[in-house]
C-alpha cells in the first residue's frame, strides 16, 4: 500500500513540475515584452511608411515614425531571439522528508 501512495506523490509531483516549468515558460516576461513591441513596432513602421507633410514639418524633415517603428521592430526581435537561444530552465523543486510524510 505505501508503494502506490509513494508512487502516486511521485507521480503528482513531476506532473506539478510539467506544469509549473511550462507556466514559466509561457509568461516569461522576454515573450510578453517582445511581442509587444514586434506589433507596435510594425503598427508606427506602417504608419511611418508614407508620412503626411505636416508628420514632416513637425518633426523637421525626419521621418521619426519610419525610424521608431525600426527600432521597436529589432528590439523586438531581440527580445524574442534571446528568449529562443536561452530558454527559461526548469524549476527544480525538491522533496523532504517532512513534505513526503504530510
Amino acid at each position: 500500500m505505501s508503494e502506490n501512495s509513494d508512487h502516486d506523490v511521485q507521480r503528482a509531483v513531476s506532473e506539478l513540475e510539467g506544469k509549473s516549468t511550462t507556466a514559466s515558460r509561457l509568461f516569461d516576461l522576454r515573450l510578453i515584452i517582445g511581442g509587444l513591441f514586434v506589433v507596435y513596432g510594425v503598427i508606427v513602421t506602417i504608419a511611418g511608411i508614407s508620412p503626411s507633410d505636416s508628420s514632416l514639418d513637425k518633426s523637421e524633415g525626419v521621418n521619426i515614425n519610419l525610424w521608431t517603428g525600426i527600432a521597436m521592430l529589432l528590439l523586438g526581435i531581440f527580445f524574442l531571439g534571446w528568449l529562443k537561444l536561452r530558454p527559461t530552465p526548469p524549476v527544480e523543486v525538491e522533496v523532504t522528508e517532512e513534505e513526503e510524510g504530510a
